[in-house]
């Protein structure tokens, strides 16, 4: 797949992505939270526009793990709203999602980064007539999570980071982390670096983030989805990772925001040359998704982000996840389903729900070339 061209996401982007609203998820506690409306379709409290458009049965999907808080506030209002709809989305990995789609078990895959040339001629034996395309849905930073007692406002750089993860800083207390924290009360010993054991976007998007802004300190490949580093410490998923960080005193991992939310984890803030150092938030991530261009052509909507960013209070360690799907050649007996529920992930209600639970929605720009493509589906 060529990937050429280089569309800009206008600045105004921005302020899209800071969605705010109605607080979903008080509205989530009950699946019989659902009134039935004109054309026999049901509406929950929760999501109140969603269009279930023949949806019926079950649907399949599986991938990434970074959207699955996303995941489950999506499928927990699309059930509720939708009478007789299953919708089961296996936490697997960016990876493993990618692999079920290609053997046609799913109907769409979830993946933190886009296609590769390969996945993309290997997904055309399953979308008859048709081809794979990246459907970018959600959008947030990756946290790096950490505990250490004493240390409440941890600030590292891309370079140390590497370091770190590489096993080439070992000691809380090193010279690098000592002057990126003037003050803090550092400890002297040994750092436990946690990394993913599954094959993971969140995991390529660390390494094209690394690579870009400290090439000098990362030479691995950064389109690996497997970690490429030796040394540290493996857990499954990004859940996993938290979980794995939040029970390891001297602890380090990456996982989407969320998850450090969750488990009430502290998270670093990162030194990217700007005039403070930016703290992963939504609303950081947001400032350099904004800012990321459109590489995919026709119906594909990859993107190329920006990970060398030193805007002012952009966070700079992001990822967007994609819903993969075939633009034509779906399996008939599942495609109502689908186009309802990516029509429903990527519509503002849909996105609304995103920025309470952590995420950033879509640029404008982004979301409305989505929103057209969705219903093309075949």
């Amino acid at each position: 797949m060529k990937l050429s061209r280089k569309n800009g996401l206008r600045a105004s982007a921005i302020g899209a992505l800071v969605v705010s609203g109605a607080l979903v998820l008080s509205a989530c506690g009950s699946d019989n939270n659902s009134e039935p409306t004109k054309g026999g379709e049901k509406t929950s409290n929760a999501a109140s526009n969603i269009k279930c458009d023949g949806a019926k049965g079950q649907l399949l999907a599986a991938g990434s793990s970074a959207q699955k808080n996303a995941m489950d506030l999506w499928v927990k209002n699309f059930q509720a709203a939708c009478e007789g709809v299953e919708v089961n989305y296996q936490a697997i990995g960016s990876g493993g999602g990618i692999t079920k789609f290609n053997q046609g078990q799913v109907a769409f895959a979830g993946s933190d980064s886009a296609l590769k040339d390969e996945e993309v001629a290997e997904s055309k034996k399953i979308c008859k007539g048709g081809t794979g395309i990246n459907l970018p849905m959600v959008g947030g930073p990756i946290a790096i999570g950490y505990k250490l007692e004493g240390v409440d406002n941890l600030v590292l750089d891309a370079s140390t980071l590497a370091k770190i993860f590489d096993n080439k800083i070992t000691k809380w207390n090193d010279p690098a982390i000592a002057k990126l924290n003037p003050g803090a009360k550092l400890p002297g010993s040994t750092i436990q670096a946690f990394h993913r054991s599954d094959e993971s976007g969140t995991t390529q998007n660390l390494g094209k983030y690394l690579s870009t802004a400290a090439p000098a300190d990362w030479k691995h490949d950064p389109k690996t989805k497997s970690w490429p580093a030796q040394g540290g410490q493996a857990a499954n998923g990004s859940s996993g990772v938290a979980t794995a960080v939040k029970d390891a005193e001297g602890s380090i991992g990456y996982f989407e925001l969320s998850y450090a939310t969750a488990n009430k984890i502290s998270t670093v803030s990162i030194n990217t040359g700007a005039s403070a150092p930016v703290a992963a938030t939504t609303e950081n991530a947001s400032k350099a998704i904004a800012a990321a261009k459109v590489k995919g052509t026709g119906n594909d909507v990859a993107l190329s982000l920006d990970y060398a960013t030193k805007a002012e209070g952009a966070y700079p360690l992001v990822l967007v996840t994609y819903e993969i799907a075939c633009d034509k050649g779906n399996k008939a007996e599942t495609l109502p389903t689908l186009k309802a529920f990516l029509n429903y992930a990527i519509s503002e209600e849909g996105q609304k729900v995103l920025t309470d639970a952590d995420y950033a929605p879509m640029p404008a720009e982004i979301a409305a070339k989505v929103r057209a493509i969705v219903p093309t589906l075949s």
